[in-house]
């Protein structure tokens, strides 16, 4: 089994591309959402955070109150970088175990979704190749503002805080032009790692 890590920064299209693979039966790890599933069922993952962080970090029914680990950790390098310290080997943990029930069933690609992996050495080494999706700035931009209803300033800012490694891609795929070109170029994508993606 081949597995894909597919990235990109913001604007780029990369979770539009997940969705894509996943029509064609490609198995996808979404690792935001791994994450907050981890958050809301992983005791061990929160009694950790909150150790780090102070208790007083669980809403109500006992899942982590994101919003505020949020506000907490963010405004602070060093503290995002401890959160991250805790978070990423569970979610690393998390993957490996999913890998490998994919593998399990014979599937022979799987993909990984993930805007960090690029300077996350740990998960770099769980994925065989890299598929970078990118895209012209100012349509990223664009494409981020209508999604999110967020100011540009702020979108600049996190673009800004967003840094890719281009050595360790091994395929880019260009979003540049309408959904309908980009589930094509998936396509294409697909067929060239395996025959029995063509149509």
């Amino acid at each position: 089994m081949i597995t894909w890590a597919v990235t990109g920064g913001i604007g780029s299209g990369k979770s539009l591309v997940c969705r894509f693979l996943a029509e064609r039966g490609v198995p996808v790890y979404d690792s935001d959402a791994a994450g907050r599933r981890l958050y809301d069922t992983d005791d061990t993952l929160v009694d950790a955070v909150e150790t780090a962080f102070g208790c007083g970090l669980r809403l109500p029914d006992g899942r982590m109150d994101r919003k505020r680990l949020a506000s907490i950790v963010f405004p602070s390098p060093a503290k995002l970088e401890t959160l991250e310290s805790i978070v990423h080997p569970a979610i690393l943990k998390d993957f490996l175990r999913w890998k490998t029930l994919q593998d399990v069933r014979g599937e022979q690609v799987a993909a990984m979704e993930s805007a960090i992996i690029l300077s996350k050495p740990a998960f770099l080494h769980a994925v065989d190749k890299v598929l970078l999706v990118d895209a012209p700035l100012p349509l990223r931009m664009s494409r981020a503002c209508a999604r999110d209803g967020s100011d540009p300033a702020a979108i600049a800012d996190r673009m800004a805080r967003q840094h890719f490694d281009l050595s360790r891609v091994d395929e880019t795929l260009w979003n540049d032009g309408t959904v309908e070109e980009l589930r094509r170029k998936v396509d294409a994508f697909l067929a060239g790692l395996d025959p029995s993606f063509q149509k």
